[in-house]
């Protein structure tokens, strides 16, 4: 799981597609690492964007942290943010790696 800020700090679209980008940008090289990323925020925007944006406190974190639970491992990126601590609090508390910079992340020979 690539974990970093959305819109922490910020009420300025520009910005939560700046972060989202980067978000982006990481699970591209864990991509390139062998390994399938997973960000939670792409995995809720498009079920908010049916919804609507008053749904998007009920619905962001939750379905971060189902997909966050069924990943092996997580990239903490960019700066503060509580939904991407409690992202990666999860994966410490289940003992799985987490990792803060791309060279840490081990290569694997195929993608599952």
């Amino acid at each position: 799981m690539i974990s970093g800020p959305y819109r922490s700090g910020s009420s300025d679209p520009a910005v939560w597609a700046q972060n989202l980008e980067a978000m982006n940008k990481a699970a591209f090289q864990v991509f390139q690492k062998g390994h399938v990323p997973v960000i939670g925020v792409n995995g809720a925007l498009p079920i908010i964007k049916i919804a609507g944006e008053q749904h998007y406190d009920s619905l962001m974190m939750p379905i971060s942290m189902a997909l966050a639970d069924r990943c092996d491992a997580v990239w903490r990126i960019g700066g503060p943010s509580k939904g991407a601590d409690e992202e990666m609090n999860l994966f410490i508390r289940k003992g799985l790696p987490v990792y803060r910079d791309v060279n840490s992340i081990p290569m694997e020979s195929t993608h599952s």
